[in-house]
């Protein structure tokens, strides 16, 4: 039975000493979940494909005490011999890790279905899409959770040796966008944040076997260079209010903040009774717009 004292949120939160992985780490929610845990003690290697993005971002945001943002790569997600290569780099620096967060992902093509008559739709749909671009959005959005999470399980399994069953752990960054029946116009990005969800199920499922945790966060609107197409010298992005309020179904009226992102974060992270759960963040966006 735990004391009072022992419910404290420095305690319950702490992070101290864990070692952490975020793909996607050099903006947006990756850099916010970085942030988020080194903030609270934890060593977090930070990877992506842009080396200066990278940089830029342990530069500006590494906390001033106690945990560490460390740039590591750079690193395709969707590529087997980059995500060998990072495994390899961890193991020789690490003997084990505590989470992954799977935060890298693209947007994809957008075409909104906006025709009354099916020649026309057909048309605008046909015309802005292709295969490849879905199974470019499809590799970078699911393929690459899959084969990033399994480069990483031995590190993992190891992690859970040295703090318990079921302590470490994998956070999925997926989306409101894979949970609601709108295609929001980006067909191709909503089926795969689909697919990414579906994916932690089946990841949590069968890696608990390895005494491994998958959990999901699926964010509404916040500022990332996704959402916004741009990041300033510091990595972060800015969404303005306004924004958001046009898209008239967002009751919190603005975008999600950092730090409501590193309160999930941390939440998933330390609470090794939840497993297999997609926790929407997305300021009640799925109240107003429908679900599945």
């Amino acid at each position: 039975m735990a004391k009072t004292s022992d419910l404290r949120a420095e305690k319950l939160f702490s992070v101290k000493d864990y070692v952490c992985v975020v793909t996607g780490g050099g903006s947006g929610i990756g850099l916010m979940s970085a942030q988020a845990l080194a903030a609270n003690g934890a060593k977090v290697y930070i990877t992506g494909r842009r080396n200066e993005a990278l940089g830029k971002a342990a530069d500006f945001h590494g906390p001033t005490e106690g945990g560490q943002i460390i740039p590591i790569g750079p690193c395709d997600v969707t590529k087997k011999a980059d995500l060998e290569r990072l495994h390899d780099e961890l193991a020789s620096k690490e003997k084990h890790i505590n989470l992954l967060i799977c935060a890298a992902g693209i947007s994809g093509t957008k075409a909104e279905p906006d025709q009354e008559k099916a020649t026309s739709m057909k048309d605008k749909l046909w015309k802005n899409e292709t295969f490849q671009q879905w199974s470019e959005t499809y590799n970078t959005d699911v393929s690459s959770v899959y084969f990033t999470t399994v480069a990483l399980l031995p590190l993992l399994q190891a992690g859970t040796e040295i703090y318990g069953h079921l302590s470490a752990s994998v956070i999925v960054i997926s989306s409101m966008s894979g949970i609601m029946r709108e295609s929001q116009g980006h067909f191709s990005y909503n089926a795969a944040k689909g697919g990414t969800v579906h994916l932690t199920k089946l990841m949590s499922a069968e890696f608990q076997k390895i005494r491994v945790r998958v959990n999901s966060i699926a964010p509404g609107y916040f500022p990332s260079e996704m959402t916004t197409k741009e990041s300033g010298n510091d990595q972060k992005s800015q969404l303005p209010n306004e924004k958001v309020q046009e898209k008239g179904h967002v009751p919190m009226g603005r975008a999600g903040s950092d730090g409501e992102m590193a309160q999930a974060v941390l939440f998933l992270t330390k609470n090794s009774y939840v497993n297999g759960e997609i926790i929407a963040v997305d300021g009640g966006v799925l109240n107003v717009v429908s679900g599945r």
